[in-house]
């Protein structure tokens, strides 16, 4: 059975000691993905000259299902082998700038999905986090899948 953990170079550092990417067989966990660049900025989050910020869930959502397309590329998989997601909201108010970016990248046909609303993030700029489970199909690489 293949166990593997990796963090993905070129993307944000985990916050802790831990994977990015976890694949236990034909499983692969993907853990909690937020809008964070390599470089610990945030896609759709911002401020200005006073310190105002500008927080953006449907950009923030974006980003996140991005970095964990990438996160799946780097053990040849992607979005479409999905099977479920868990994303955590701040605020039950971004829930349908959240839907709208998830209908860009989704049908009715994909991942199973839960979303729950909490205290906070491990950043005040984060509006949301997603945790994925994904199945590997055996012989067939990224590029197939692309």
């Amino acid at each position: 059975m293949t166990d593997k953990s990796l963090v993905v170079e070129g993307k944000a550092t985990p916050r802790g000691r831990f994977p990015h990417v976890k694949v236990v067989g034909d499983l692969v966990f993907v853990s909690g993905t937020s809008s964070r660049r390599p470089d610990n900025t945030f896609a759709g989050a911002g401020a200005d000259a006073m310190g105002v910020t500008d927080l953006d869930i449907e950009a923030q959502t974006r980003a996140v299902l991005d970095n964990i397309s990438d996160v799946l590329a780097a053990v040849d998989c992607t979005l479409d082998d999905l099977v479920q997601v868990t994303a955590y909201l701040v605020s039950m108010n971004d829930f349908g700038g959240y839907n709208r970016v998830w209908d860009e990248y989704f049908d009715a046909s994909g991942p199973t999905r839960t979303t729950v609303a909490v205290h906070q993030l491990p950043h005040p700029y984060l509006l949301i986090e997603i945790q994925a489970v994904a199945v590997r199909r055996p012989g067939r690489t990224a590029k197939e899948k692309s």
